[in-house]
């Protein structure tokens, strides 16, 4: 059988073979769509969170206690999805989830800054939880859901060409927000209604690929319903907590927030310091003009942040990606985010200035979000139905927000108790980073155990 012209044209991403072709490219589009939204309400999330002063707490404290407060709700979300995800058919359980998380994102419209109320206390905390829940469970099941359309070897070739859809639409998105937050108040405003718009397509789009299946006959289908073995207790928390292979991946998935998050509590202070300064300087006193100030200033620096994390994470994921998952295999990709952690985190330390911070920062996320993403994808290949459907939004939320968690104590113990400098912090970083490289070998090993086991089986 013969490639179309479009396979050929994917062939400069990856090895696509006879009939791949449309699927993957509407997976692509699915994907382009839910980043596209995210990244629309993601620097808002910023903007609100930097005028939502709780006490004397510092800014970053705010940002980082808030994180914590997501693990600690995460716990009852995650056990609600666990059950859902054992009852719902994958097409069904991907349309309720996106349903529900898009009537959120109307009551919050209604209740952002300076809409129909001035600045209601607790809306920007609130929100801040909020998105942090919808960004890692509509990605996360979106990713469940291809590696549970395609079977492994499918994956490996599919996965990392699909994954530039990601990039492709979170750089669309953090641009348009850029551009957005520039125009008049009532554009602005209108950012998260936008964002409705490309979610509502990704649901058409998921039923699509799921009735077509990889190669257009509705076969690779493994399972439309994830199976509960007979043996299972129906909890994905204890699921991961007996799994030889998730436990760890649980492990990576932790370091790997728990880290991250350090990094972007340290740049949101240095932000605001800088707002600050630029305030004074342009004699910006009045409160309200201030608080204005501050969440717009907020949301363009961190819309243009975005920005160029995820140009330089598109070209990472259509250029470098896919080749070094082909010659350099599963281990390649899942240690390159931690030694990438690793230099960056200790330059940082060296130079603790907001110029090299950005910059490393731009460095470390855009790794992330192309070759990392890639691998957390590709992890998910081996293993059954039911681990990725229950296990994998388990460990993408709560275990994510555990190392959000941890970060909100390290600047707990690092201000309140230790008085530390940023040097300092990023210094504690490297360390985490070290322990990230040691835990990741034993995902390493693990998944290729796993793949040999199901070879043998085959």
């Amino acid at each position: 059988m013969t490639l179309s012209r479009t396979e050929r044209l994917l062939r400069v991403f990856t090895d696509v073979q006879p009939r791949e072709g449309r699927t993957s490219l509407v997976l692509f589009a699915n994907v382009f769509l839910i980043l596209c939204a995210y990244y629309l309400i993601k620097p808002l999330r910023e903007g609100w969170i930097s005028v939502s002063d709780i006490g004397n707490l510092s800014k970053m404290e705010v940002k980082a206690y808030s994180a914590f407060g997501q693990s600690l709700f995460l716990i009852g979300v995650v056990s609600v999805y666990g059950r859902m995800a054992s009852r719902l058919a994958r097409a069904r359980l991907i349309t309720f989830a996106t349903l529900f998380l898009m009537s959120n994102l109307v009551v919050f419209w209604l209740l952002q800054p300076d809409f129909f109320v001035r600045n209601l206390p607790g809306a920007g905390i609130a929100f801040y939880l909020w998105v942090g829940i919808f960004g890692v469970f509509v990605v996360a099941q979106f990713w469940a859901f291809v590696a549970d359309v395609y079977n492994e070897e499918q994956g490996d070739r599919l996965l990392p060409m699909i994954a530039i859809g990601a990039t492709a639409g979170a750089a669309f998105g953090s641009w348009l927000t850029e551009v957005v937050v520039g125009q008049e108040d009532a554009v602005k405003k209108s950012l998260l209604l936008v964002a409705l718009l490309p979610l509502a397509a990704s649901i058409a789009l998921t039923h699509w690929a799921d009735r077509r299946g990889p190669v257009g006959d509705g076969s690779g289908v493994r399972a439309t319903r994830p199976p509960r073995p007979p043996d299972d207790q129906g909890g994905s928390l204890s699921m991961v907590l007996r799994s030889r292979y998730l436990l760890p991946v649980a492990g990576v998935t932790l370091l790997l927030s728990w880290v991250n998050t350090n990094g972007e509590n340290l740049l949101f202070r240095v932000v605001q310091e800088s707002l600050a300064e630029s305030a004074a300087k342009q004699g910006v006193v009045d409160e309200a003009a201030l608080l204005e100030f501050t969440r717009d200033g907020t949301t363009a620096f961190y819309g243009n942040f975005f920005f160029w994390v995820n140009v330089f994470a598109l070209l990472l994921q259509a250029l470098v990606a896919s080749r070094l998952l082909k010659y350099g295999g599963f281990a390649a990709i899942l240690l390159a985010m931690p030694v990438i952690a690793l230099a960056s985190y200790t330059t940082m330390a060296l130079l603790p200035v907001l110029a090299v911070v950005k910059v490393m920062k731009i460095a470390e996320n855009s790794t992330d979000y192309s070759i990392n993403n890639t691998a957390r994808h590709v992890l998910w290949l081996p293993v059954t139905a039911e681990m990725k459907y229950k296990g994998k939004p388990t460990i993408d939320t709560l275990f994510v927000r555990m190392g959000d968690g941890l970060a909100a104590l390290t600047v707990l113990i690092g201000v309140q108790v230790l008085a530390l400098s940023t040097g300092a912090y990023f210094a504690f970083t490297v360390a985490l980073a070290l322990a990230w490289i040691v835990l990741a070998l034993v995902v390493v090993r693990e998944n290729r155990r796993l793949t040999e086991e199901n070879s043998r089986a085959d």
